[in-house]
């Protein structure tokens, strides 16, 4: 096995690849549009790529036990609009309050998709499809057709995105890309180092010896739809903080951008392998297509139909290359522990002086 074998998982491959790309679409984009090298570009992205983001990072967690959850922008959409009312009904409520209310909220949601799909054996596409028209169509009933509005919210609220965290320079760094970033490190170390977290992959790799080995399925895939729904309730928050007004429009075709970075960010459909960190890459490509094609004035039916094909593709290649990668990773492996076997075996044989 060589050094790169050693240090270098097939999946890496994936995001290694995944920065490459994002370098090219930057250079692409920045050679047609004005001005696209600035930080009033960064900030734009940054913006677009945390929602996605956090939302990504909980179906990380979903499709690596071989399920998804098609029902996170109602849930984003749900929470935004219902959070959203309550500040504008109440303009002195507790700003922490404010989120763990959407937390809440989100993983009620969740608890719902988890108790169906693990306990009633539905499958996931299933579920969280019909969820996603459920959740959606209790907005449009309770909502009136209400728009929340930004002159109703207060202060600390629609000034939370100007707010520089960290400045560079000229570069602003907001406090919603800040939030992102380390709800991925978080889960990030926790899916590496801790080995109640690892059972996601155990169960997604291999349920069959998952089941055998008593690990228990139904609580993890349950709990992996509730973390999922938590997060989207946040991003619902961040959401109503991003925009400001909200109609029942709100997250309406976020799982097709939140599917995209998560399979494009090479976390793998067929569920067992793939990172945290990867889904944020594939966020940051698709933040960066999201808000290029939007300056180039093309109809967002083409940015639904560039994500289709990135979903393809990225599939194809788990099908395809990364398979036979990992094959080829495996079979070098075997073959290095049976070497380091046959000279231990030998060490033991040899004559002592």
């Amino acid at each position: 096995m060589t050094w790169l074998q050693r240090r270098v998982r097939p999946e890496q491959i994936r995001e290694l690849s995944l920065l490459v790309l994002i370098a090219i679409a930057i250079a692409f984009f920045g050679s047609f549009i004005d001005g696209y090298y600035s930080f009033r570009t960064f900030n734009r992205i940054a913006s677009s790529v945390a929602i996605i983001t956090v939302v990504a990072v909980g179906q990380t967690l979903v499709v690596l036990t071989r399920n998804i959850d098609l029902s996170v922008g109602s849930i984003v959409g749900f929470t935004a609009y219902f959070v959203g009312t309550l500040i504008a009904n109440d303009n002195g409520i507790n700003p922490l309050l404010a989120v763990a209310i959407a937390i809440a909220m989100g993983a009620g949601l969740g608890v719902v998709n988890g108790v169906i799909v693990a306990w009633g054996r539905v499958p996931a596409v299933v579920v969280t499809l019909g969820t996603l028209a459920i959740y959606r169509g209790v907005l449009v009933d309770l909502s009136g057709a209400k728009t929340v509005t930004t002159d109703s919210l207060p202060d600390w609220l629609t000034g939370l995105p100007l707010v520089n965290v960290a400045p560079i320079g000229n570069l602003d760094i907001r406090p919603l890309f800040v939030l992102a970033v380390v709800i991925v490190v978080i889960f990030q170390f926790a899916t590496t180092y801790l080995s109640f977290a690892r059972r996601f992959y155990a169960i997604g790799s291999n349920p069959e010896a998952a089941q055998l080995v008593g690990l228990p399925m139904r609580g993890v895939v349950f709990l992996a739809f509730v973390i999922c729904g938590a997060l989207a309730g946040l991003a619902g928050f961040m959401f109503l903080v991003r925009f400001g007004n909200i109609t029942v429009e709100a997250g309406r075709g976020l799982e097709l951008s939140v599917v995209a970075a998560v399979v494009v960010g090479g976390v793998n459909i067929f569920g067992g392998s793939g990172t945290v960190a990867g889904a944020m890459f594939g966020a940051v490509l698709i933040g960066t297509l999201e808000q290029s094609l939007f300056r180039l004035g093309i109809s967002e039916f083409w940015l639904d139909a560039v994500l289709g094909l990135l979903i393809l593709l990225a599939v194809a290649s788990d099908a395809v290359i990364l398979q036979r990668l990992r094959a080829l990773w495996g079979g070098a492996e075997l073959k290095l522990v049976a070497k380091e076997a046959d000279s231990v075996s030998g060490e033991r044989r040899a004559p002592r002086p």
